[in-house]
């Protein structure tokens, strides 16, 4: 594919580590208690979707942003949040800017090393679990630029707490052939051929927007080599988050249903090309999941409490695992999943 420039390389593949001068290097991540840079901000190191530090989505999380906003004016403040994660390197760092501890309530907001991100799923999985392991677990509310987000987080035995989001209310609408579906088959390098007639191409919603497309093969998806600069044009052209990428693995496809009911469910395999923020594919994509979870819903292919496991990054060596939990009456969608501290020796 065409790769991004070195300020947008894949952050999965090589995560910069923060020294307290602010500069970075590429030997590795930060560990449970993060870094300093010239800000005074630590920020934790998470992978979420996984129980190992290299499997998931890493993510950066700031507990304590008000060094960067306090006094600050929104441009000043936007500014030195996109400067920390850029130097984070990560697909999104999140950061708690207004805070009710009593309640359990922040403020939350997400950015990745190019701008401001409305939503984003993992990093509100690593959050959560950052301040399930600060302060036990519990319900968290977080308040987002995409509205309020509800997350309980348990203890998962012997594992790493779990944490599961609800999701704003989902919605789904058909993507349209001239100016969302062509130009992204041309971008990533596609055809009308490779795309599975039972799940139509979408643009679905949970807090953000995202293409969804299904291939008919799980090679289809495996051999993913996009033009970076043309998909990136036509994602800011339409709004789009990430181009969520599908293949469904449940046996016998959709027409059979969920094997065993919302035990077991469907299995989905998905792949996040993300060049908008500057990162070339996130190995786990929250917010897309949810906004898939509802695409299923409004397609009529739950006709009961389903659940949905999707397996993503595996095509990238950090595979991750998102359980959503779909309704057919509620537009809302929980998903879940683990994270775990990222140690300095990866």
């Amino acid at each position: 594919m065409t790769a991004p420039t070195a300020a947008t390389t894949d952050a999965a593949a090589t995560a910069p580590t923060t020294d307290t001068t602010g500069t970075t290097s590429t030997t590795g991540t930060t560990g449970t208690t993060g870094t300093t840079g010239t800000t005074g901000i630590e920020v934790l190191h998470y992978s979420a979707f996984t129980s190992r530090p290299d499997g998931g989505n890493p993510a950066g999380v700031v507990l304590d942003a008000a060094a960067l906003v306090d006094g600050k004016g929104t441009d000043a403040a936007d500014a030195a949040m996109t400067a920390v994660a850029a130097r984070v390197g990560y697909s999104e760092t999140a950061f708690i800017t207004e805070r009710d501890e009593a309640a359990r309530r922040y403020r939350l907001r997400y950015f990745s090393p190019l701008a401001e991100v409305a939503f984003c799923g993992h990093a509100t999985i690593a959050t959560a679990v950052a301040l399930a392991e600060r302060d036990g677990p519990g319900e968290l509310v977080f308040d987002t630029a995409s509205g309020e987000i509800r997350v309980e987080t348990t203890a998962d035995g012997d594992g790493p707490p779990r944490a599961t989001l609800t999701s704003v209310p989902t919605r789904s609408r058909p993507a349209d052939p001239g100016t969302e579906i062509g130009p992204t088959l041309a971008a990533l390098r596609w055809s009308a051929d490779d795309l599975d007639p039972a799940l139509p191409p979408h643009v679905a919603y949970a807090g953000n927007d995202h293409l969804v497309l299904a291939a008919a093969t799980r090679e289809r998806l495996a051999d993913l080599d996009y033009d970076y600069d043309a998909l990136e044009a036509v994602m800011r052209r339409r709004g789009w988050t990430t181009v969520h990428l599908v293949w469904c693995e449940t046996p016998g496809g959709l027409a059979n249903g969920p094997a065993d009911g919302p035990a077991q469910g469907f299995v989905f395999h998905a792949r996040d090309p993300f060049p908008v923020g500057g990162v070339v594919e996130d190995p786990a994509t929250g917010a897309a999941a949810a906004a898939f979870g509802g695409y299923l819903r409004v397609l009529g292919l739950v006709d009961g409490p389903t659940r949905v496991r999707i397996r993503q990054g595996e095509d990238m060596g950090r595979p991750s695992d998102l359980l959503l939990d779909v309704t057919p009456g509620d537009p809302r969608v929980r998903v879940s999943g683990q994270a775990v501290p990222i140690p300095s020796t990866l």
